[in-house]
């Protein structure tokens, strides 16, 4: 048996919330494991002031119960992952070059990725071409095949922040000071935010962050 590749085009679904014709921010919104980009984008409504919020959804959804009735979404799985990172990277490059076409000048890009989204974010932020002014890991951890070189390079003028919920049940304290700890290390500012709750977007300390008040 021999394993072979194609390219093929297919349709990607986000969501937007917000003006992005007068925003002088976007922040893309990477959801978590399960979640699709309407629901999750549901946390930052309110939020839109200044800014516009997108969600794009990641390509493979399934369903998430027995009964076929509630529906998920993943970015990717360990199956042909080299494959499933490229096209997530060349995915969120592509929409930040469509959102560009109808964008005010000069809008700031910037980026949330919330548990899974974590790994998406610091792949896309690393090996994409699309410039981030800001980078905010959410309960999640960094995915272990980052070259610090190419994280020097690419984030070291972004402001970065990693959020953890001080009751996560998911994501411990250690994954986030290892992971602050490695950032540093490849030259970055880090700033480290906690909240008291739990793995979930909290609204008070989501607002927070998307104002600069952290």
């Amino acid at each position: 048996m021999e394993e072979r590749h194609i390219l093929a085009q297919r349709t990607a679904r986000y969501h937007v919330l917000g003006t992005l014709e007068a925003a002088p921010q976007i922040w893309i919104a990477l959801h978590g494991y399960g979640q699709l980009a309407r629901y999750f984008l549901n946390s930052f409504k309110g939020l839109e002031q200044g800014r516009c919020i997108v969600a794009p959804e990641g390509l493979s959804r399934f369903y998430l119960d027995a009964e076929h009735t509630r529906v998920g979404a993943t970015w990717m799985t360990r199956e042909d992952r080299l494959h499933e990172i490229d096209d997530h990277v060349a995915y969120l490059d592509a929409l930040c070059d469509e959102l560009r076409r109808s964008a005010m000048p000069g809008a700031r890009i910037r980026a949330l990725g919330f548990s899974q989204g974590v790994a998406t974010l610091m792949r896309w932020a690393v090996r994409g071409r699309t410039d981030l002014d800001e980078v905010v890991a959410w309960g999640g951890n960094l995915p272990p095949d980052l070259d610090p070189s190419r994280v020097r390079a690419r984030l070291s003028n972004a402001t970065v922040h990693l959020v953890h919920g001080e009751a996560d049940a998911l994501v411990g304290p250690e994954v986030v000071e290892r992971d602050a700890a490695t950032l540093r290390a490849c030259g970055l500012g880090v700033e480290l935010v906690l909240h008291a709750g739990g793995h979930a977007l909290d609204r008070t300390t989501l607002a927070r962050v998307l104002n600069g008040e952290s």
